[in-house]
């Protein structure tokens, strides 16, 4: 009996002893990828393929799920499963990312996860073009937080479309393009090599701290690096100096653009008043270190401000004489601008220039150079503006109070010939022009200015309007020239010429007009007003081209006159222009528009004939009236012939 159960408990008690074991063995077996995929069929969030194909694409490529999904013991698992810990196995990087800008991994809810940025089953190596932070894909990777504007909001993320901006850079065109070398997210982001430290600007370890940039940007510029901290700004910030500026401050955060495209802030047509005028003509950090104020505005003056603003890419700005990053004060021995330095300085636009013409100021007071010769045409210009427009508008409004009462006849007789209208039309046009692309230029901020040439290309345009308006004008002042050769041109300047019967209708019509004289004066065919306007035409046009001139070609005037001669065409040429268009708009337009005798005008300009009353009241005296002896009425001579 003792027998028989001996063997019933090998045959059957020991098999049940030991198959818990076996069947433990068995559930371990099913928690192999194969199992896993017996119920994650479905396809990867990242590749849009199946798991396995994403899996035998990774860099994870031997692992199991388990390896990484460690809370799964058992199959079917639970629904709430503790997130992946990447950090098991990478645990250096895991005790590194501790922060991510403001967000820390204890307490920011919305920090990026591993898989946020390196992916979840389709993981490969950063070298790999596929990879999400592969320098092609990585803004893109990054551009998913920091384009989302719910987020950007939430964090208060100043730079909301960063990602973007960047795109458009020379260092996103670079990198999508294929150049490695140029920076990403990670170059500028990453604190100390890896990217897994980034830190938000106000952390003093972090690579975009202020005080850091210039070392972060030093790492692909290490030659401009080393000229920025040998220069005063760099020492400035060494010093800890949070105003002086840094790489970005120039150069821009994400859409740095280069230099040659002139939307860029550090362009030679916009590096003066986009980049170095914020903080140079900033009250505060002029009185803070000592810097005189008004250096934009003197340079915007001076010879080299006029060239720049019309669109000359190669006129020196304030890099070319101070440099672009290795920029030092007047007082350095090594400076670029040091007194014993400015030849060679100067030198590099105006070869075998001078010491003495190399050291003539180009910062003076606003409005005007320090060449004294300029100083003392332009006090005698104000002066004589003063008296003479203030004279002329004097004039004409005592002229005015008299002139109201008058009418004129609208029977017309003819004043110029066809000849003598296109003349004036010619003249007018191109007087206009100059005046207009003239003065936007010394005034390209003024919102007429910048309506008229304020879009993208337009005031190079204006540069070439005015040198053709100059052209036209010359070749009309010629045209005038031929003409006066003709029969009736040399009767033209024969009549025009000042007489001393001029002086005495001058006083004449303003006793007239002041009510101490009951006589008009008589006037030929030309008034004292109509000579007086034609001679000052005359010398402000020789002026006018005699300096445009010297202008236009600076490099022939730089060799062959002294040093600040280019300044006295500069001031002869400004307030010679400033003459000429108050003259115009105030004895011109007075004469011919806005005297009620005339009003609305005078239309000889537009067919050469004007009002018969008009003409003999004012000009009773010129020949082509003729009284005949039967009538008592004047008989018109015809004077067009010879014209």
């Amino acid at each position: 009996m003792t027998k028989k159960v001996f063997l019933i408990a090998i045959t059957i008690v020991f098999p049940l002893l030991f198959s818990g074991p076996a069947m433990a063995q068995d559930e371990v077996v099913t928690l192999e990828t194969e199992s896993c995929l017996d119920c994650h069929d479905g396809h990867d969030e990242e590749l849009s393929v199946p798991y396995d194909s994403a899996l035998a694409m990774s860099i994870h490529q031997d692992m199991e799920c388990i390896d990484c999904h460690t809370a799964i013991t058992k199959l079917p698992h639970d629904e709430d499963l503790a997130p992946v810990n990447c950090g098991d196995c990478h645990e250096d990087d895991a005790d590194i990312y501790v922060k991510h800008g403001r967000l820390s991994v204890e307490f920011g809810e919305d920090i990026p996860s591993c898989g946020d940025c390196h992916g979840h089953h389709y993981i490969l190596p950063s070298s790999e073009k596929q990879s999400k932070v592969n320098p092609l894909r990585l803004p893109e990777t990054c551009g998913k937080c920091h384009e989302d504007m719910d987020l950007t909001k939430k964090h208060e993320i100043l730079y909301g479309k960063a990602v973007e901006v960047y795109k458009s850079s020379v260092h996103g065109k670079a990198t999508l393009g294929g150049i490695y070398v140029a920076a990403t997210c990670n170059d500028c982001h990453s604190t100390g090599g890896t990217a897994h430290r980034i830190l938000g600007p106000g952390d003093s370890q972090s690579s975009i701290n202020h005080f850091n940039i210039p070392k972060t940007c030093g790492q692909c510029h290490q030659n401009i690096e080393k000229d920025y901290w040998e220069g005063i700004h760099g020492k400035l910030v060494r010093r800890g100096e949070t105003d002086s500026p840094v790489c970005t401050d120039c150069h821009g955060e994400h859409g740095i653009i280069s230099h040659t495209d002139p939307r860029s802030r550090v362009s030679p047509s916009r590096v003066a008043e986009a980049t170095c005028a914020p903080c140079h003509e900033s009250a505060r950090l002029n009185e803070k270190y000592g810097i005189p104020s008004g250096r934009l505005q003197t340079w915007v003056d001076s010879y080299h401000g006029l060239k720049s603003k019309a669109g000359d890419l190669t006129v020196a700005n304030c890099a070319s004489c101070h440099g672009a990053h290795r920029i030092l004060p007047h007082t350095d021995k090594t400076s670029s601008i040091y007194a014993d330095n400015l030849q060679e300085t100067c030198g590099h636009c105006h070869p075998g220039i001078s010491v003495t013409m190399a050291q003539t100021p180009i910062h003076g007071t606003p409005g005007i150079t320090q060449t004294p010769v300029a100083n003392i045409i332009r006090n005698i210009y104000i002066i004589a503006i003063v008296i003479i427009i203030g004279l002329m508008a004097l004039h004409l409004l005592i002229d005015l109070r008299k002139q109201i009462k008058n009418i004129f006849n609208n029977k017309l007789i003819r004043r110029m010939t066809l000849n003598e209208v296109w003349q004036h039309v010619f003249l007018m046009t191109t007087f206009i022009s100059l005046v207009i692309t003239g003065f936007a230029l010394r005034y390209s901020d003024s919102w007429w200015a910048n309506f008229i040439f304020g879009h993208e290309g337009a005031f190079s345009l204006r540069g070439v309007i005015h040198r053709v308006s100059a052209v036209l004008f010359i070749l009309t002042v010629i045209w005038h020239v031929i003409y006066l050769t003709r029969i009736r041109g040399r009767q033209f300047i024969k009549d025009m010429m000042p007489a001393g019967k001029d002086f005495g209708d001058f006083l004449q019509m303003n006793y007239y007009n002041l009510g101490l004289n009951k006589e008009h004066p008589r006037f030929g065919r030309f008034s004292y007003v109509e000579k007086a306007e034609y001679w000052a035409l005359v010398w402000g046009s020789a002026v006018m081209i005699f300096s445009g001139f010297f202008l236009w070609f600076d490099n022939f005037a730089v060799q062959w006159f002294p040093k600040g001669f280019l300044d006295v065409m500069l001031v002869i040429h400004y307030y010679e222009a400033w003459l000429a268009t108050l003259a115009i708009l105030i004895w011109h337009m007075y004469s011919t528009i806005f005297s009620p005798k005339v009003y609305p005008m005078n239309p000889a300009w537009i067919n050469g004939k004007m009002p018969v009353k008009m003409y003999e009241e004012e000009h009773p005296d010129d020949p082509i009236f003729k009284e005949k002896e039967d009538t008592g009425k004047p008989e018109i001579k015809d004077k067009q012939k010879g014209a």
